[in-house]
This record gives C-alpha cells, sequence and structure tokens, in this order.
C-alpha cells in the first residue's frame, strides 16, 4: 500500500492529503509520508537547500527534477521562476498527485522513468534528483545519470542528494549488513555509496565534480524533525504516529536501524558539471 501527501507549498494552497491504495508492499518513504512528514531526504532540509543554492537556478534556467515525489523541493525550486520546470516522476500516484499542484506556463509533469525522460539532448540547464539513485541498482544509477548528462546542455549542472556510506575505505562485509537491514526495514532495496563512490559514478559518465556537502542521517531523530518540519508540524506528526500503531512500529524500526548503522551511514549532496 503506498500513501501519497501533495506537497501544498508547490501550488500555495491548502494543504490537502491524497491517499492512493496499491497491491504493492507499502515502502518507508511513504509510511512517513502518511503520518505527515515533507522533508523525505536523508540530509534533511538542510542539504536540500544547499543543493539547490550550489544549482544555483536562474530565471532563464530550464530544470528538470527526477522524482520530485511529494514536490517539497519542486516548491524550493519554483520559488526560483525558472524558465521551465519538468518533473519526472515514475510513479503513477504520485505524478497524478503533482500535475494537480505543478501547472502553469512551461511547467509539467512527466509520468517516466528518469533513465528514459522523453527529453530532448542539450535541451536543460540544471537536472537533480533526490533520494532515488540509492533505491537502485549500480547499472540502473549509471543509466539514469547518464540520461541526465544527455538532456544537459554543454555546462549544464546535475545535482543528486543521496545516502551514502562512510569511509570510503568501509568493508564488503559491513556494505552488505547495512544493505540487508535497510531492505528489510524500509522496503526497498537501498544501495548507497561512499562519497568517493558516488563520485566515481559521476565521472565515469562524464562530469566533472563542482562540489560535495555532507550532513548526518538523521532523518527520524525528533531535532532533525523538528528541524526539518517546524514545530507545529512536527507536533502534528508525533500525534499520528503515537495514534497509528502499525505505522509507529515500522517507523521506529526504521529509526532503530539508523542508529545502528549511524558511524556508517550520512546523506551526500554532490554537483557536478557537464563539459
Amino acid at each position: 500500500m503506498v500513501y501519497t501527501l501533495a506537497a501544498s507549498s508547490v501550488s500555495g494552497g491548502k494543504e490537502k492529503i491524497m491517499i492512493s491504495h496499491h497491491t504493492n508492499t507499502e515502502q518507508g518513504h511513504w509510511v512517513l509520508a502518511k503520518m505527515g512528514k515533507r522533508v523525505l531526504r536523508p540530509g534533511g532540509r538542510e542539504l536540500t537547500a544547499k543543493l539547490i543554492d550550489e544549482l544555483d537556478i536562474k530565471k532563464t534556467d530550464d530544470v528538470v527534477e527526477f522524482a520530485p515525489g511529494i514536490g517539497f523541493t519542486a516548491a524550493l525550486t519554483l520559488k526560483q521562476d525558472p524558465h521551465s520546470y519538468t518533473g519526472i516522476e515514475l510513479d503513477e500516484t504520485a505524478a497524478g498527485n503533482l500535475k494537480s499542484i505543478v501547472n502553469g506556463k512551461n511547467r509539467k509533469i512527466i509520468n517516466t522513468s528518469a533513465a528514459d525522460t522523453t527529453l530532448d539532448a542539450d535541451s536543460v540547464d540544471k537536472v537533480y534528483g533526490e533520494a532515488m539513485l540509492t533505491m537502485q541498482a549500480d547499472h540502473r544509477k549509471s543509466e539514469i545519470i547518464g540520461e541526465a548528462f544527455r538532456i544537459l546542455k554543454k555546462g549544464g549542472l546535475y545535482g543528486i542528494h543521496e545516502l551514502g556510506l562512510a569511509p570510503d575505505n568501509i568493508s564488503d562485509e559491513t556494505k552488505g549488513s547495512i544493505q540487508r537491514d535497510l531492505a528489510q526495514t524500509i522496503k526497498v532495496n537501498a544501495r548507497p555509496l561512499t562519497e568517493k563512490e558516488w563520485s566515481e559514478l559521476l565521472e565515469k559518465e562524464g562530469f566533472s565534480i563542482v562540489k560535495i556537502e555532507k550532513n548526518p542521517m538523521s532523518l527520524l531523530e525528533p531535532g532533525r524533525v523538528f528541524n526539518d518540519e517546524g514545530f507545529f508540524r512536527a507536533l502534528g506528526i508525533i500525534f499520528n504516529i503515537a495514534t497509528h500503531p502499525k505505522e509507529r512500529e515500522r517507523i521506529m524500526t526504521m529509526r532503530r536501524t539508523f542508529r545502528k548503522y549511524r558511524d556508517h551511514l550520512n546523506a551526500v549532496a554532490i554537483v557536478a558539471k557537464k563539459h
């Protein structure tokens, strides 16, 4: 079952929750969205803001976002009033919700894969995606990064915000344990990489690294929730979790896993350039 929460800040209107039922297993990020959480990125609002700042989105830019989800970062991007915004969203329900709130001249959502956007080559200025490459197998990561390279103009920027592993020389045994535990708890085949591995993956597809930022992986820690969501929304999320036993157990299990590997998990944001 997947629950999708539409972010009100994209359109500036009253927030509305749109719930859709699917037969597939409920994934961790949708459980959190159901409880009212809007910031679902591993490095939180702070790292997302740094990524958008580093992309330096201008009014003349054509911008593409891979997997906008509930539209939180889309709202930050649209505040920059770019020439155009295109969201590439594979999840059909999420795409439908986004289409109802991301609208207007030169603003659109395409329900397709980030590995095959249907966009023209050398056609956009900025591309970014958050917390989506982590969920892909390594060969699929490369396909998506390659697609970003293909659609970007020369000199264009590509930004990612993903789950990271530390240190760079982390053992294969520890990496395997983390991947297995994450898959079991968040119901997604998460495959995070080290900062070095993320950088090498981007460079292999032709990019050069411009900037790297990191944050602790504290997605479900109380301090991060209050910083990301604001005081009153955080209280609402806590109330929702307290009054929904099934979801509470899932979320507490996720937090225990994150805490278990706190010395080896972080969040990495990288901006790379197409030359």
